[in-house]
């Protein structure tokens, strides 16, 4: 399995924007399609973002898209996750994931699908 381990996280003011990194080790990131999820107190963990092992495909959530953009150098064994307009909602631990890529349009947006994951990064939102 691939190893994940997200940074990046931190509080912001709702409206700004953060950037979430998400560096892959043990094996090549682009044999993985990989996604990014969040998980407020209390709540279920959220699907948000998945691009595809190249990069080619992605797939959002309706609540992030047009805000979120999901974005990979598989060269650098790196994928980020751009977060623009955060909204006071927001607020939970975010998570990247990654499942072996068994096709190039693979997107999978459960989390039952991911077999790896990272530990989260927490991101505080402020109103």
């Amino acid at each position: 399995q691939v190893q994940l381990v997200e940074s990046g996280g931190g509080l912001v003011q709702a409206g700004n924007s953060l950037r979430l990194s998400c560096a892959t080790s043990g094996r090549a990131s682009s044999d993985y399609a990989m996604g990014w999820f969040r998980q407020a107190p209390g709540k279920e963990r959220e699907f948000l973002a998945t691009s595809s092992a190249n990069g080619d495909y992605t797939k959002y959530a309706d609540s992030v898209k047009g805000r979120f953009s999901v974005f990979r150098d598989n060269a650098k064994n790196t994928l980020w996750l751009q977060m623009n307009n955060l909204k006071p909602d927001g607020a939970a631990r975010y998570y990247c994931a990654g499942t072996g890529a068994s096709k190039k349009n693979l997107i999978p947006k459960r989390d039952y699908a991911y077999e790896s994951w990272g530990q989260g990064n927490q991101v505080p939102v402020s109103s």
